[in-house]
């Protein structure tokens, strides 16, 4: 399950508009950095190692059985081929991400789509309300508890934390004060520093390294 991309996408939703607060090329990126950490937290993927005959800066596919999900299927499929850098992985994966984690959130009933225009020659526009407000509240609760209770993240929270702060996402979710953001950005950067890991759990961890790989393609 594409659940760090899935969250991700229901938070930017969760709007009066019923559509992301973020330019579309930001999204894409970000979603397609977000494919690449569900990955890695099902230790599909992760950073080369030093002792690799692989550039240090590539992102290695692993091994394991396919992955049902079809969100995350491209982007293994992309890093099974030959290692790739973060940015290129993101490059290559930024044009379709959106529309298939959409899809398969249209599929497990957890939106509607409502079309707002229809051309023939350019991409319609549309409005994706919610089905239901669990999940969205449960992922923003999270978020919330995180950066302002200083409680310890869980690993899909930490991710979508540390993606929205390489890409000064925050605001499209909150809306603070001067003193309020000062606080949120440093907490924020405690959070992306891997700070909520643990030691033990080789996925944590895993994930943890990644995303500072994938965070560095995105600045």
């Amino acid at each position: 399950m594409a659940r760090i991309a899935e969250d991700l996408l229901l938070l930017l939703l969760d709007n009066a508009s019923a559509q992301p607060g973020l330019e579309r090329g930001r999204l894409q990126r970000l979603l397609a950095a977000a494919v690449l950490l569900d990955l890695a937290y099902d230790c599909r993927v992760r950073p080369a190692l030093p002792q690799e005959p692989v550039p240090p800066d590539r992102l290695v596919a692993l091994a394991g059985p396919p992955p049902l999900d079809p969100v995350v299927r491209p982007a293994l499929d992309l890093l099974q081929r030959a290692p790739i850098t973060a940015s290129a992985a993101i490059a290559k994966l930024r044009k379709h991400t959106e529309d298939q984690v959409l899809d398969q959130l249209l599929r497990t009933g957890q939106l509607h789509q409502i079309a707002l225009s229809a051309h023939r020659f350019r991409r319609n526009s549309y409005a994706w309300p919610l089905a239901g407000r669990g999940r969205v509240d449960q992922a923003r609760a999270a978020l919330l508890s995180a950066l302002f209770d200083g409680h310890r993240p869980d690993p899909v929270t930490a991710a979508i934390v540390s993606l929205l702060h390489a890409t000064d996402g925050l605001g499209t979710l909150l809306s603070l004060n001067d003193r309020g953001w000062q606080w949120v950005m440093g907490r924020a950067s405690e959070i992306a520093s891997g700070t909520w890991v643990d030691d033990e759990k080789m996925a944590d961890v895993n994930l943890a390294v990644t995303t500072a790989a994938v965070r560095a393609a995105l600045a």
